[in-house]
């Protein structure tokens, strides 16, 4: 995958593309969430059972719910996330809630799926810091989890894929749908308020609406962040997703989606805006030379909240207990 000056160039303009294509065809470019569809339900209990479990971290207290907490949008609301002995993470954790709208993962859009990001925080040593064939060998050896995956995949051999594939389905489900703009958009035209359709419309006149498009609101395309202005931000997150290696491309990143939005501060790949209205203001200003009055501001942040949908809602798994009653060290020991 490129992401060069070029196609940056090229998506937006394909964004704008998609807006007035819509607009011609007296069509939205925004689409309702639709409610996932679970085809394998043994395969997504065992997925969720994974998602929280601390066990597949080094220190065992790191689950793929620390950094995508879902209780908090799907992220953690900090800048950037704490991984194992407690190094604080270079760049902000995205939100899990939609994520398999997303045309790639991470914000570099290094893992092609959900399963392709699954396997990676488990062997990075600055986030859960164990290693797939560790994580492996403690799942084979609980009973329980042996039982799960047999009743999942029609057999008890546990490996690496499984477990992604296992996590994947369970990330599947967490999409958030009956937001009140999506009931706008099916027709009631009573769900939003006048200043919130207000906000709308000022998001597409203004262009936000060229990269933040599609049921998701975003997650479709990759920019530059800083087209009109150049972005002054946390420099230790420069550059994070430069998957080119070119210095033009330092500032290339997977468009965020802003469904739920009021629930994932702080924004921005450096976690540097910890308002909406910070938000707002400075993508208007570095990605579309445009400066918003306060009222306009308020409008916009207004139509941005419209955008929340139903929570996931699911009973919180019980864990198979360990056959080895070892105790782990705690992340205040030496190892």
């Amino acid at each position: 995958m490129k992401h060069t000056t070029l196609s940056t160039a090229i998506a937006l303009i394909s964004g704008i593309a998609i807006f007035g294509a819509a607009q011609a065809a007296n069509k939205e470019p925004i689409q309702p969430i639709v409610a996932a569809k679970v085809t394998n339900p043994a395969l997504v209990e065992l997925g969720k059972k994974l998602y929280f479990d601390p066990r597949l971290s080094k220190s065992g207290f790191i689950s793929c719910n620390s950094c995508h907490n879902l209780s908090m949008g799907g992220t953690d609301n900090i800048p950037t996330s704490i991984g194992d002995k407690w190094q604080q993470g270079p760049i902000n954790a995205p939100t899990v809630l939609n994520s398999s709208l997303n045309v790639a993962q991470f914000w570099d859009g290094r893992a092609s799926d959900l399963k392709a990001q699954a396997g990676g925080p488990i062997a990075n040593p600055g986030e859960m810091g164990f290693s797939h064939t560790l994580a492996v060998g403690m799942l084979q050896s609980i009973p329980g989890y042996v039982a799960e995956f047999k009743k999942a995949f029609g057999n008890d051999t546990v490996d690496i894929e499984k477990v992604t594939k296992a996590i994947a389905a369970f990330e599947e489900t967490l999409v958030t749908p009956n937001s009140r703009f999506d009931k706008y958009l099916k027709g009631d035209k009573k769900a939003i308020t006048k200043d919130e359709l207000a906000g709308y419309q000022l998001f597409k006149d203004t262009g936000c609406i060229a990269c933040h498009n599609g049921p998701a609101v975003g997650g479709n395309s990759f920019q530059k962040f800083g087209v009109v202005e150049a972005y002054k931000g946390d420099s230790k997150a420069e550059g994070r997703a430069a998957v080119t290696g070119k210095d033009a491309d330092r500032f290339n990143f997977k468009v965020p989606t802003l469904r739920n939005v009021e629930m994932t501060y702080p924004y921005f790949h450096d976690g540097a805006a910890n308002t909406l209205p910070e938000a707002v203001n400075t993508m208007a200003r570095i990605q579309l030379g445009k400066t918003f009055t306060a009222d306009e501001n308020a409008k916009v942040v207004a139509f941005l909240k419209t955008l929340t949908g139903d929570q996931p809602s699911f009973k919180l798994p019980i864990l198979p207990p360990s056959s080895d009653a070892t105790p782990r060290p705690t992340p205040f020991e030496k190892k």
